[in-house]
């Protein structure tokens, strides 16, 4: 590696001996092209990061329509299609402004819409932390798909969509993460701790989608009359399972690629996120196996993304251990979640809510409890506080929202429409043309 780093050290030198016209350019020195050279790799882990990140969104996608019924495939595509597709056009056009924008009083950005006034001065770093922070956003409104599937109407979750990039998301991110380029967010002059985004990007996820999911009620047969559970199985579970590992895959871009940096300190980051995500799924299958009797392939797949999402917060300062620790935790956590979310009818098809909204929590606390550099009440004060404040924030704005879609355009499909499946009614397309689909009806 050495070798390869100086020989790109002397062949960018000897670039710069050549002589354009009559004058000369002054040659680099070693400390410059050295310097240069890191910069570029920073450019590149960056951006091949975000790729990773991006590709999180087939496995949303799969695990959500694994997770659920066939005849709502199609829908389940749409969604995660333009949720990052109108996402991706809201954040661009006031998201990033409000996350990152000039700040004096530390609550939300004012400037950079468009990403006119980050860009002219022609920094293209801004692009590339765009691209990076872009896909952060999508993840946060993806999420709430999978709590709302199989029931919501299509125009009514794309209106979500724009504002929980828009607006939920970057404002909150704003209070934790604003000062990378303008001034400090709130909670970043307090010292909070969320280094990939815990609860910046997976409770802003997991709180909207318990709000969505209240307002929009269970699916029909969900719950019988006297408040039984009865359970609405998935058609696909190697599906599933196949977005499981590359949502998996994706996280190691998530977190080490939320250094910018491509220096030594991913490592640690690596190591942390996969063994979190490890002992997330053992406990998970364990936990389950526990209180059913058998070990559960949903519950161990929620697990691995439960530990997952527990060490982005703390996976740059916590040691491996702590990372195991964590994960385990999470993996307990998530499965007990669910249950608890079913006993007071909250239906959610993926246990969303368990796996972002609740681990992100509890990652976002463990950051402060597992500290590599120790920990106080302060610290764990400051944590407490973050968790509300998203808590607060993310849930009373999208129940808000979720009110007014609800009472203009709708938000939920008629009954018949739930019955016969949303492919057909809402795409006039069907995902497996070649096979009978059975419907699911209360009797």
């Amino acid at each position: 590696m050495k070798t390869i780093v100086m020989l790109l050290i002397l062949l960018t030198s000897a670039i710069s001996t050549v002589w354009a016209g009559d004058d000369p350019p002054t040659p680099m020195t070693n400390k410059e092209a050295i310097s240069l050279v890191q910069s570029n790799a920073d450019y590149v882990w960056t951006l091949v990061a975000a790729a990773l990140v991006f590709f999180m969104q087939a496995g949303f996608a799969m695990v959500e329509a694994g997770f659920t019924r066939a005849k709502n495939a199609v829908n389940i595509m749409m969604k995660n299609l333009m949720d990052f597709s109108m996402g991706t056009l809201a954040f661009w056009a006031i998201g990033f402004g409000l996350m990152f924008g000039a700040s004096s009083s530390g609550w939300l950005g004012t400037s950079g819409f468009f990403l006119r006034d980050f860009t002219v001065g022609g920094d293209p770093w801004v692009l590339a932390f765009w691209m990076f922070q872009v896909v952060f956003a999508a993840t946060a409104a993806t999420i709430v798909s999978g709590a709302m599937a199989e029931r919501t109407k299509f125009t009514s979750y794309m209106l979500y969509s724009v504002f929980i990039c828009g607006i939920i998301y970057p404002v909150f991110g704003s209070w934790a993460w604003g000062g990378l380029f303008h001034g400090s967010g709130w909670l970043e002059k307090l010292g909070f701790i969320d280094f990939a985004g815990s609860t910046v990007v997976h409770s802003v996820g997991g709180w909207a989608a318990l709000a969505g999911a209240i307002v929009l009620g269970p699916r029909i047969g969900k719950y019988t009359k006297d408040g039984k559970v009865r359970p609405i199985l998935g058609h696909n579970l190697p599906l599933a399972a196949l977005g499981v590992f590359i949502l998996w895959l994706g996280w190691f871009g998530f977190n080490p690629g939320s250094t910018t940096a491509a220096s030594k300190d991913i490592a640690m980051i690596f190591v942390n996120t996969n063994l979190a995500a490890a002992a997330g799924a053992v406990l998970a299958m364990f936990t389950s196996w526990i209180r059913i009797g058998k070990p559960d392939v949903g519950m161990s797949l929620n697990g691995a993304l439960a530990g997952l999402v527990a060490i982005t917060a703390p996976c740059a300062s916590v040691t491996p251990l702590s990372a195991v620790i964590i994960g385990a935790i999470a993996g307990i956590i998530v499965v007990l979640s669910v249950f608890f979310f079913d006993k007071i009818k909250v239906d959610d098809p993926v246990g969303a809510i368990s796996v972002h909204g609740v681990n992100g929590a509890w990652g976002t606390l463990a950051a402060g409890l597992f500290n590599i550099g120790g920990t106080s009440a302060k610290i764990i004060g400051v944590q407490l506080l973050g968790i509300g404040a998203c808590f607060v924030w993310t849930f009373v704005t999208a129940f808000i929202l979720f009110k007014i879609i609800d009472k203009t355009v709708g938000l939920r499909v008629t009954p018949e429409e739930e019955r016969e499946g949303l492919d057909y009614t809402e795409h006039g397309g069907n995902a497996y043309p070649d096979f009978e689909v059975s419907a699911y009806v209360q009797k």
